[in-house]
């Protein structure tokens, strides 16, 4: 299978059947061109990111549901939708290529059925009162392209914000770098990407961040290959300046993978002692190999943090991240297959966990030291209700302060929300013990 086209509708049969769509992309097919491979992920991207809106106009326009085995004209009918509403091929273009692919799968009965249904489509979108339009914009859901369930908890969490937040959601993040500013200055960066004729900004109170105008293949980035930047969103590269990392601290980096904070922390100051865990040995791999462009080194440990080893609490930590395991609602710009992937009954699986966690490791966290913890998670539940609980569990833990420079004010803790700052959605809460 060689057309992109169809490869998308096989990349979204893989994701609906539970795959992740990084795990999917991860085995492209042979014989591509990077070219169409690049038109084949972001079209896999495109129905993930739409999936629900193109799911229900379509269903609306077919009499009766195709059978099991014909589903993957359905996806190709949400495929033709798709570059009509949302993508930068001519209509006509999108709706003789989806009538052609009817043949690639060996039904050519359903030729007349994709044709009409996607010119029907095509009209109705220059109707302002057309069928579509009022389905599409009167429902949350159905525009936004989200499960009912995470709308209603957004606009229980975030009243005021929700359709800022749900329009973000829908955007495709920035490729924002990570500058190691203690091997060269920011500026000094910035005017050598101006030399190679790239723009880019910068982030108020993230001094090693910096914003491409336009994305780029990451092995073409100045310094990439040589360790001196790293692609991490804005809002993730937070976690290690809120660490208050010191030259010569003993630092816990619990569910480490794939290890863009583990860089980031030994960056920060000299003669780090750096143990990065995670469950999964596999992810564990591209810790090391990010540690190794890096230039760094860490102590990799597979293990389940909530059972630390004793020998951590016989010799604490100086700092622990934890970066809790989480919904991930807070990075769908970038992994926009988690809506078709999380469901409601998710959230209290992973707020036990999270809680299993923080009461596991902190007795491996010396009197006077620091524990931050992050998601990337835009529910209270995960947050800071979380936080809260805690709390209320350690007697010996105290909540500081963080730097009003980033995010919103949450009870506990500060949460970014996607779009702001270039950020995605990332919540921090930083927690100290206290001394006997």
């Amino acid at each position: 299978m060689t057309d992109p086209r169809l490869i998308a509708i096989a990349n979204l049969a893989a994701v609906v059947d539970g795959q992740s769509l990084d795990a999917v992309l991860a085995s492209p097919a042979e014989g591509l061109s990077d070219q169409d491979r690049a038109f084949a992920a972001e079209l896999s991207y495109g129905l993930c990111r739409w999936y629900r809106q193109l799911h229900a106009v379509i269903a609306a326009r077919l009499k009766k549901p195709f059978r099991a085995k014909d589903r993957d004209l359905h996806f190709l009918l949400m495929l033709g939708a798709y570059q009509l509403l949302h993508g930068n091929t001519a209509a006509h273009a999108a709706i003789s290529t989806s009538v052609d692919l009817t043949r690639r799968l060996k039904k050519d009965w359903a030729g007349k059925l994709v044709n009409a249904i996607l010119r029907g489509i095509q009209r109705e979108m220059d109707e302002a009162d057309s069928p579509l339009r009022k389905q599409i914009g009167g429902d949350l859901s159905l525009r936004f392209a989200q499960p009912k369930w995470f709308v209603k908890a957004m606009q229980k969490a975030w009243p005021e914000r929700v359709e800022s937040v749900l329009e973000a959601l829908q955007q495709r993040g920035p490729m924002t770098l990570r500058l190691n500013t203690r091997r060269q200055s920011r500026d000094e960066y910035l005017a050598e990407l101006q030399q190679h004729g790239i723009q880019a900004t910068t982030i108020q109170g993230v001094p090693s961040a910096v914003v491409l105008e336009h994305p780029m293949p990451v092995q073409q980035v100045p310094g990439f290959t040589q360790g001196l930047v790293s692609v991490q969103d804005a809002g993730a590269q937070l976690a290690g300046q809120l660490l208050d990392v010191r030259n010569g601290q003993r630092i816990l980096d619990a569910c480490a993978a794939p290890g863009g904070k583990t860089g980031h922390i030994l960056e920060l100051a000299e003669d780090l002692a750096v143990t990065a865990v995670d469950v999964d040995e596999t992810r564990l791999q591209r810790v090391e190999e990010n540690l190794q462009r890096l230039s760094s080194a860490a102590v990799l440990m597979a293990a389940d943090a909530a059972r630390p080893p004793q020998e951590w609490i016989n010799q604490p930590f100086d700092r622990i991240l934890v970066d809790a395991p989480c919904s991930a609602t807070g990075v769908m710009r970038r992994h926009p297959d988690i809506r078709l992937l999380r469901r409601a009954t998710d959230i209290e699986t992973l707020s036990q966990r999270q809680a299993s966690i923080l009461d596991a490791l902190w007795p491996c966290l010396r009197p006077g030291g620091k524990l931050l913890y992050a998601t990337c998670s835009l529910m209270p539940q995960e947050n800071h209700q979380q936080v809260g609980e805690f709390l209320e569990r350690q007697g010996d833990a105290r909540e500081l302060t963080l730097p009003q420079t980033f995010g919103h004010e949450c009870k506990h803790g500060r949460q970014t929300l996607p779009g702001e700052q270039t950020m995605d959605g990332f919540y921090y809460a930083l927690l100290e013990k206290k001394h006997d």
